[in-house]
């Protein structure tokens, strides 16, 4: 599931880079993206999870994905897994080789997931306003922030020369009794190659990919629309990332990717502004540190449940629509496992010590190539087992 979310985010991130480029007549394509965890709180516990367990090794080791692009349709192909984006046939196909099986869900499919989410999630917020209404208590106040800077840094990533961009979104839930406020953050910092030849068959596939899901969704984005009318913050703050998107120029050949907390709405440190210090695991003196936490942010955490369920009901709902775009995962669920519950990740010498990553990731693309080919590499393997879609996922 981490890998999976770590994925989709990916691709989401890749479809919102797909800037306005000319359009060429189709070619092949294909580069390779190596992803590994690199810091926060998830790959402490999965480092000390891996002494006893070898799955949980496995979470920590770099991972590779070739991605091909050959016309009209894009595979992403790990050791673990393959899915394949089809824009003709309108298909989602997902092959899981260990099981040999695989499954197959269709543009209209999807919608039909997103509508009943939506609505799921509509009357959640109705379930919610109704109880604060019977206990006398306001709404948590909601707020959305992205922005995109440009820090003028340079370097040369893989032969190529980049430049530094980063991007940071944050997510606030005030308690209007209170005034405290949760927070959820997430960065991306990253290095972005002005071109690479034979990169614009990707940016043309994402085009025309999220132009589909524009047409395929249009329904659940309205309702979205309609549940965030009521948080003025989010609505605006949406509006304000796409504008912000705009400033990002060029491939990001590397990538440090970044979720946490951060107290009163402050950015959470880009990894290049605040460098994690490695551990090979929780020690004693990271579990009394947490303990003491903890304990600190006990009262915050329960005069801020409100918000927090509403960040939870809010951003759930966005990670459904963002599904359309290969599915965020919702930041939702993710804030409500309450980070601050788990070992924190520890800032580098002389850092400040007032923010906490639960994940930090790193991804470098290499391997570049306009070389014809196999169509193969979008079939399923002889042999292998139709299984209904989301069946694996349910299993795991």
């Amino acid at each position: 599931m981490k890998m999976n979310l770590r994925n989709n985010i990916y691709r989401c991130l890749a479809l919102a880079l797909s800037v306005a480029t000319p359009l060429s007549s189709f070619a092949d394509f294909k580069y390779t993206e190596t992803t590994q965890l690199t810091g926060g709180s998830i790959l402490s516990m999965a480092k000390f999870a891996g002494a006893f367990s070898h799955d949980a090794r496995k979470a920590t080791d770099p991972v590779e994905t070739t991605v091909i692009v050959k016309g009209n349709r894009m595979a992403r192909i790990s050791p673990d897994h393959t899915s394949i984006i089809d824009l003709d046939a309108e298909t989602f196909t997902e092959i899981y080789p260990a099981k040999k099986q695989y499954s197959v869900m269709t543009f209209a499919e999807m919608k039909q997931q997103m509508e009943a989410a939506m609505q799921q999630a509509q009357a959640e917020q109705a379930k919610q306003q109704a109880q604060t209404t019977n206990d006398g208590k306001p709404m948590p106040q909601m707020k959305f922030t992205a922005n995109v800077t440009n820090t003028g840094a340079s370097k040369q990533v893989a032969g190529l020369d980049t430049k530094e961009a980063i991007l940071r979104m944050t997510m606030d839930a005030t308690d209007q009794q209170s005034g405290q406020t949760a927070s959820m953050a997430m960065n991306n910092d990253m290095w972005m190659a002005p071109d690479i030849p034979g990169y614009d068959e990707v940016r043309e596939f994402n085009k025309r990919f999220a132009a589909k899901m524009g047409d395929t969704f249009s329904g659940a984005m309205s309702s979205m629309k309609s549940m965030m009318a009521q948080q003025p913050g989010i609505l605006s703050g949406m509006g304000d990332m796409m504008k912000e998107m705009q400033k990002l120029k060029g491939i990001p050949v590397s990538q440090v990717m970044r979720m946490g907390m951060a107290p009163n709405g402050k950015p959470l440190p880009a990894a290049s502004e605040a460098p994690l210090r490695q551990s090979n695991g929780p020690n004693a003196g990271d579990i009394a540190n947490q303990a003491a936490t903890n304990a600190a942010n006990s009262a915050a955490n329960t005069a801020t449940s409100n918000a927090e369920n509403s960040v939870g009901s809010h951003m759930g709902s966005f990670g459904g629509v963002a599904s359309s775009l290969g599915n965020l995962g919702g930041f939702g669920g993710f804030h409500k496992k309450k980070p601050a519950a788990q070992p924190a990740a520890t800032p580098a010498a002389g850092a400040p010590a007032d923010y906490s990553v639960m994940m930090e990731s790193t991804t470098q693309m290499t391997g570049f190539s306009s070389a014809s080919v196999d169509g193969s590499s979008f079939a399923v393997p002889a042999g292998y087992a139709k299984v209904a879609a989301n069946d694996y996922q349910k299993k795991q």
